[in-house]
């Protein structure tokens, strides 16, 4: 699904973590970590100043894929994947997280810059939305073709799709031909 999907937001901060996931459009190969250029192009959209390295755009797309991973096992409500667990704890050292204590309660801020400074911020997304029950609602779409991060606004928690027009629909379109042996 395009980064102009009709896709809903994620509510505050986990928006960063859903928009992260995307910066790979799996069914066109576009990623925008693929290099310093397209990665600061993506920041700024964002409203995050990041210069990057290529090892620090490696690292990002192992944390990418890790958060995947863990979206896509929200569809079976499964905790956090072990890989998810590692890049996460490895994003929060890089960043050098920090507890801020505010009149709401703590946060973790990032203390380091560029490139670990967005990651921070995605741990502390990460971190805040586990805690808040936001997590369990943030997945990847269903179609391994697609994958794209999408926040679940279905009253059961059981969506399975970034667009039900588009992937859903392509879904139940192959099932149909399937069980009727049409092509």
């Amino acid at each position: 699904m395009p980064a102009s999907s009709p896709v809903t937001p994620a509510p505050g901060e986990l928006e960063i973590v859903r928009a992260f996931v995307n910066t790979l459009d799996i069914e066109s190969g576009a990623d925008l970590m693929r290099d310093p250029d397209a990665w600061a192009s993506w920041a700024s959209g964002h409203g995050l100043a990041s210069q990057a390295t290529a090892a620090d755009l490696r690292f990002g797309r192992g944390l990418r894929e890790a958060l995947r991973a863990a979206l896509l096992a929200n569809h079976d409500r499964a905790p956090l994947p072990t890989e998810t667990i590692e890049a996460l704890d490895a994003a929060a050292t890089r960043s050098r997280l920090t507890v801020r204590f505010t009149s709401d309660g703590p946060t973790l801020r990032p203390v380091g810059t560029g490139a670990d400074a967005v990651y921070g911020r995605i741990v502390s997304a990460v971190a805040a939305s586990l805690a808040d029950g936001t997590w369990s609602r943030l997945k990847v779409c269903a179609a391994d073709d697609c994958r794209w991060g999408f926040y679940d606004t279905s009253r059961s928690r059981t969506g399975q799709w970034c667009s039900m027009s588009i992937c859903g629909n392509r879904a139940k379109q192959a099932r149909w031909r399937d069980r009727t042996g049409r092509t």
